[in-house]
This record gives C-alpha cells, structure tokens and sequence, in this order.
C-alpha cells in the first residue's frame, strides 16, 4: 500500500478522521487531509469524490461518515476505486487480501474509534494476496455501464 493516504470525510466522520490522521502521522504515514475543517453539516458525496479522484492516481483513502455506506457508494462510482465498508478486523483483511481495496469506509456511529484505529491499521497492513483474487478484482474493473 501507498505511504501516502488522503482522507475525508463529513460532520458525522469528523471526530473519527482527527482521530485517524493524529495516528497515521504518528505510524509513519504521509496524510493529505481533503476535508471537511469543521463539524458544520456538510454532503459526504463531495468529500468521497475528492478522495476517490485521488485514489484513481494510486494513493490509498480513507472515508468516514456516519455509517461509511454513503461513502462507499459515492466512491465505488469511480473508475479503478475498490471501497470497502469494514466494520470489523476481519472486514479489512479480507478487503485488502482478497479483493484489493484502496478505500476504507468506516463509520464514527457505527465503530468506537479504539476498535477503528485497529481496524485501520489491519487495513494499511494487510497485501493483496494476488493470485486467483487478482482474476476477479480485474474482472471487476472490467464493469461498464
């Protein structure tokens, strides 16, 4: 994964990204932080857009809101952008191992920031495993509308 990571989110994701960007900087990361600056009620779709428009150049993202649902769906729009939803430890090894995601979406309403940061952590941590999941992350880029 990129040592690079670029992150967003919305009012309902604020307190959790602070939270992210404090121990990336402290795990060695280099974080690009794409916004919001305050707690004003603001559209996940924006912030999800920005991150994912990133991503398609190769760096990895992070997206948090109330759920990570809205994120994800927002993000997933974009060409080359594999955002996974990851709740749970096992969430985010199995999204990087088998299926090559560059998002992780959480959600502040949905996950105690402790619990994130692990989660996160397996996340940036974890290799694609390649191999017979590289055939179906391709087949999933290949997906056209």
């Amino acid at each position: 994964m990129s040592k690079k990571i670029v992150i967003g989110s919305d009012h309902g994701g604020f307190n959790m990204k602070a939270a992210f960007v404090k121990a990336l900087g402290e795990w060695g990361y280099e974080v690009e932080d794409l916004g919001p600056d305050c707690l004003d009620s603001c559209d996940y779709p924006i912030y999800a857009a920005k991150v994912a428009e990133m991503v398609q150049d190769g760096v990895t993202g992070i997206l948090v809101c109330g759920t990570g649902q809205g994120m994800a769906m927002t993000a997933n729009r974009y060409s080359g952008v594999r955002a996974a939803v990851c709740s749970n430890e096992f969430h985010a090894r199995l999204a990087r191992a088998h299926n090559d995601a560059n998002i992780i979406c959480m959600g502040e309403r949905v996950t105690g920031i402790g619990a994130a940061l692990d989660i996160l952590k397996i996340f940036l941590e974890t290799e694609f495993e390649g191999d017979r999941h590289k055939r179906r992350v391709d087949l999933i880029d290949s997906v056209k509308q």
